[in-house]
């Protein structure tokens, strides 16, 4: 009997979500023409495959164009891909085409694909297609997030006529070189390897040997084939905190029998090769000239490069009327999680109060506004930049970024050279410290590193969970650096970025330097709200690598962290120092070699200095009430 119910309910439940799953195709034929497998030429020949969802209409309308590297067929394991169609009925319901498209080399496009290496023209090739159909206003706007939002930054430095307007959300991957930041498309983080590309890679990227379709395939042939065949590689799973450990790093994937492709070309780039600025992402000597909404996260994996990015391009515009039509939300969220927001919105473990924010809505009036030229929408009302405030769990507005109101202020470390761990002596201030240099020392063993727990990541599998967790237990290392405030006589809020210089020394020729910016509450609980890292090879440009000497005392400028929090009255400002967080970044070996190709390496003893002379410290953007 009870297995008869459970069988019952089981048919019940399928049965819903095959109605579910009919009744959005469905209400998508009845407003929508459906082409799918369209195979849009590009310049040189290839060509890429496309589907489009159009209005039924005899007058021509504006286009959402989407193009993407993850698979969007319509069919997917024998099943209709719901998602897409429920995609396209929002856009198509709102008077646009659709159009999305799989990057060449993916899927059923044509060509080699190369993350961050795709051409700029072929986003250019598709306005120029799609602008020519009889069915399109000649008005084209972008959307998408992560690697669906990579490619709108540099295609956009080209400037087409028929684009109007992008929407980049948790861009990060599409740009390469912003001010310091030499991020090459999330690649790197102060010289230092983000280990997520590693992860990701595994997973996305094709094999040389990859069977392929014959050349010039139908249109017909195709979509027969989509019914059942989606060129989808389906990676086996892999344990990637065991998985990430293994030497040399450039062997990891093949390590886990994974495909052969771009990494192995990728991961003995440095951070300035030339290769970087070959392909499809945005450096910021290359112009920009479209109306802009971009969507941040406090806990995505480049918080601070967008926010550079978003700077440069106000800051650097020509034209006044672009320059003033570029907006900013900021989101307390993970990667590309805006809209899991909710009235208890939970990032780690962090309550992040009601973070909810009407996406949707925001979106399609920004695309009303440029496409259809809707005079009407809510655009010229809205503030510049709209970002959460985490701790008092607010949303607020300002027509800049940082807010105006905020300054800029030094807080020293200090101790008696004991800094190590929770229950060191070490605190930050804002009195410069003494004449007296009582540095901190601390171990760096490579193969004991500090483990990542939380902060701004993306696509690492099981080997870094995201987010806001309690720092409590890794602070017990004597191989971290604690420095803390008193408890706070009043509520301070932080909102900006976050700046750090700190005075260095080593025995080892060369090694990393890790800095958490951390939110502590009256009962011990210690939340990171961002964190970064600095390859002290790399110390005085990425262009060149200056290795230390044994005795030497070298300042380090860290790339900055960015944050909106209010630290209540009673918490701590505190900041953890160490040489890794692993798997967030890959370990520096210390050698001083490749350390992608390496399997040895040395313990380094590093220092932090403090004094009159060495005045180490961290600048916060407190808000001026």
């Amino acid at each position: 009997m009870i297995r008869i119910r459970i069988a019952l309910l089981l048919f019940i439940i399928c049965t819903r979500i095959y109605a579910q799953e009919d009744t959005i195709v469905s209400r998508l034929e009845h407003i929508a023409i459906i082409e799918q497998k369209i195979m849009m030429p590009m310049r040189d020949g290839i060509r890429l495959a496309t589907d489009i969802y159009r209005p039924k209409t005899d007058q021509p309308v504006p286009v959402i164009f989407v193009k993407t590297p993850y698979n969007f067929n319509a069919w997917q394991d024998g099943k209709l891909n719901t998602r897409i169609y429920r995609d396209a009925y929002e856009m198509v319901s709102q008077g646009y085409a659709y159009v999305v498209q799989n990057e060449r080399g993916r899927y059923f496009s044509e060509g080699a694909w190369d993350i961050l290496g795709t051409p700029k023209t072929d986003g250019y090739d598709a306005f120029s297609w799609i602008a020519g159909q009889s069915w399109c206003n000649g008005h084209i706007g972008t959307y998408g997030c992560s690697s669906t939002a990579e490619w709108q930054m540099a295609v956009a430095a080209m400037d087409h006529p028929a684009h109007k307007a992008a929407v980049p959300m948790g861009f990060g991957a599409g740009v390469g070189r912003v001010g310091e930041f030499y991020e090459q498309g999330n690649w790197y983080r102060g010289g230092a390897q983000q280990m997520l590309f590693t992860v990701w890679l595994y997973g996305v990227q094709q094999d040389e040997m990859r069977p392929r379709l014959p050349e010039g395939i139908s249109r017909q042939d195709l979509l027969r084939l989509q019914r059942f065949y989606d060129m989808s590689t389906d990676m086996p799973d892999i344990d990637w905190k065991e998985g990430l450990k293994h030497l040399p790093v450039q062997d990891i994937i093949k390590n886990a029998n994974g495909s052969k492709g771009i990494y192995d070309k990728m991961i003995r780039r440095k951070p300035n090769d030339q290769a970087w600025y070959e392909g499809g992402l945005y450096h910021d000597d290359m112009p920009y000239n479209i109306p802009s909404f971009w969507f941040v996260s406090w806990y995505d994996v480049s918080v601070s490069p967008n926010l550079k990015l978003y700077n440069h391009i106000r800051n650097n515009i020509a034209d006044k009327k672009t320059e003033d039509n570029q907006y900013l939300v900021i989101a307390p969220t993970l990667h590309c999680a805006y809209k899991w927001a909710n009235a208890e919105t939970i990032v780690g473990e962090r309550n992040m109060g009601d973070a909810r924010l009407n996406y949707d809505d925001l979106i399609i009036s920004w695309f009303d506004h440029w496409l259809k030229d809707d005079e009407q929408s809510n655009i010229n009302s809205m503030p510049h930049v709209r970002y959460y405030t985490m701790g008092s769990n607010v949303w607020q507005s300002s027509e800049s970024w940082p807010p105006e109101n905020a300054v800029m202020t030094p807080f020293y470390l200090n101790s008696d050279g004991h800094a190590n761990s929770l229950y060191g002596d070490g605190t930050i201030g804002t009195n410069m410290p003494g004449t007296k240099d009582s540095p901190d020392e601390f171990i760096y063993d490579p193969f004991n590193p500090i483990p990542s727990h939380g902060g701004g990541v993306c696509c690492t599998g099981n080997a870094v969970e995201g987010g806001s967790f309690d720092q409590q237990q890794l602070e017990a290392r004597e191989d971290i650096l604690v420095y803390t405030t008193p408890s706070l006589d009043e509520g301070v809020e932080v909102t900006g970025f976050i700046e750090s210089t700190l005075y260095v020394s080593s025995d080892a020729k060369d090694t990393d330097f890790t800095i958490k910016l951390i939110d502590v509450y009256p009962d011990g609980r210690a939340y990171n709200l961002d964190e970064t890292i600095q390859r002290a090879r790399y110390r005085e440009g990425y262009d060149r690598e200056e290795f230390m000497e044994e005795g030497e005392v070298y300042r380090l400028e860290m790339s900055p962290m960015a944050t909106s929090n209010y630290f209540e009255k009673g918490h701590r400002i505190r900041i953890e120092i160490s040489s890794s967080n692993f798997p967030r970044f890959e370990r520096n070996l210390n050698t001083g070699g490749n350390n992608y190709d390496e399997t040895q390496g040395v313990i380094a003893r590093n220092k932090i200095h403090h004094s009159r002379e060495y005045p180490s410290q961290i600048r916060l953007p407190i808000i001026d009430k």
